[in-house]
């Protein structure tokens, strides 16, 4: 299986199969997100010779039942995106409806339905028991799922498949993933016009992923769970093809979805000058990490259309970055934040208000040197989201906060000693009071009819800038 790993599964099959993929997510708030990873898995099967329908809960949900009636799979895969909203305030769940989607599918279909997505492996032995489908996939599906089609065909053995899950004897089995194995071939996204529209209409954004993988350490993050540790680069030009392709679909405005996109420096200027040969009009933005960047490759990015940024900085004291595992300091956010200034690119940080050696000195520290970043939207939010599998994870059973087996499909979050919700919120909003470029938490009602309105009147693009400008009208109570 290891030489498959390393190619387009295209001698998988020779008699494909017909598979409906369906995309689970339901979020909106505070706007709808394309599922970008169900159209490289759309490809992937296409490319082994599989006849592939794709159903999205969101854009096809007033005809999805009778796209279904057209439509006979031998195999259904959905895709469970999110596990929550990660907020300690809404703490907001969105797999309670996969139970009753899992039994309807079988009973209409009687074929094997499998989960997969970023949000089932996080959480996939919980999602499992919750939602009983026949096999679930950890990590990515490109290659796994495709396998576990070519075994049920043939009546071979799937027990080898790399982040395979099923229940053996009544028992959920996970077969760990053999990182060693991760693919290196990430195929071409295949998107259709018509669910573009929907996304493009209601959210404003098409995305893209140049790389997968994430070989930074903070304590919290996900990333390297569900993609690994080791970047691994698309070729420049095929990037650049598909945001030609997107601006052909429509869009005017595409995010890079990739952890973090200057984890290579060469990857990136590789990306840029690819996207400043085609002579796009299309914008984007994406995920920085405040570290590494010169002036020269921030002017670069801009003349490649970059228009927004959003750097994941969580904080801005240096005492409780180190506690993150961010392995920067607040002078590089400060020098990064400059140098997107003087290109004109919009910009934003997000913050991790109370987490492993937060204290309300630390947040004072904090508040005090966001003075120096002018011009930045910053958006906080309270409490840290804990996930199995992270360093937080161990610290907070180390600390007697968790069990090692206990279920975290219900929400958990890291606060650290002496730290309350109702304090660490006290704060934080006593100084977005005084500085308006501050937003707080989740998203207020006012905000989300302002995303309506400004979408109506075709705005591309993040809204955060817009939600700043908003604060001042709409104050968090």
């Amino acid at each position: 299986m290891s030489a498959a790993l390393q190619q387009p599964p295209g001698s998988i099959s020779r008699q494909g199969w017909q598979i409906l993929l369906i995309s689970a997510n339901r979020c909106v708030t505070p706007e709808p997100v394309f599922p970008l990873g169900l159209a490289h898995l759309t490809a992937a099967l296409k490319a082994a010779g599989h006849q592939v329908e794709w159903l999205d809960l969101l854009a096809d949900e007033q005809q999805f039942e009778l796209r279904l009636s057209k439509f006979q799979p031998n195999l259904v895969a959905i895709s469970v995106r999110n596990v929550d909203d990660v907020l300690i305030r809404r703490q907001e769940t969105f797999v309670g409806g996969l139970p009753q989607l899992v039994q309807n599918l079988r009973r209409k279909f009687g074929c094997p339905v499998v989960l997969g997505g970023s949000g089932f492996s996080i959480l996939p032995r919980e999602i499992f028991e919750l939602a009983q489908p026949d096999f679930g996939i950890v990590g990515e599906g490109e290659v796994a799922l495709a396998a576990l089609i070519d075994a049920l065909k043939t009546g071979s053995k799937s027990e080898a498949i790399s982040g395979l899950v099923f229940r053996r004897g009544g028992r959920v089995v996970l077969i760990e993933r053999d990182k060693s194995l991760t693919p290196r071939w990430i195929p071409k996204a295949t998107i259709s016009r018509e669910t573009a529209e929907y996304y493009l209409l209601h959210g404003g954004v098409l995305n893209v992923q140049t790389q997968r993988g994430c070989a930074h350490r903070c304590c919290f993050c996900t990333y390297p769970l569900i993609e690994g540790a080791r970047h691994r680069a698309r070729v420049a030009e095929e990037v650049a093809e598909e945001f030609e392709h997107l601006e052909r679909l429509g869009a005017r405005y595409a995010f890079i979805v990739d952890s973090v996109f200057n984890s290579s420096s060469s990857h990136l200027v590789s990306v840029c000058e690819a996207l400043i040969r085609r002579k796009l009009k299309i914008r984007w933005g994406c995920f920085l990490r405040p570290q590494g960047i010169d002036p020269e490759t921030m002017e670069l990015m801009a003349r490649a259309g970059l228009s927004h940024i959003e750097f994941g900085s969580d904080s801005f004291c240096d005492q409780t970055l180190e506690q993150y595992q961010k392995d920067f300091s607040f002078d590089d956010i400060r020098r990064s934040t400059e140098l997107a200034r003087r290109e004109g690119i919009d910009f934003c940080h997000f913050l991790i208000a109370g987490g492993p050696g937060e204290t309300l000195e630390t947040l004072q520290i904090g508040f005090e040197n966001s003075k120096q970043l002018a011009g930045a939207v910053i958006m906080a939010v309270p409490g840290m989201r804990i996930y199995p599998g992270t360093p937080l994870f161990e610290r907070a059973v180390m600390e007697g906060r968790l069990e090692r087996g206990c279920n975290l499909l219900k929400p958990a979050y890291y606060l650290a000693q002496g730290l309350t919700i109702e304090g660490v919120l006290e704060k934080l909003n006593e100084f977005a009071r005084r500085s308006p470029n501050w937003i707080i938490g989740d998203f207020n009602p006012a905000y989300e009819k302002l995303v309506g309105r400004l979408r109506q009147r075709g705005v591309a693009g993040p809204l955060w800038s817009y939600f700043a400008a908003a604060q001042r009208l709409f104050p968090q109570q």
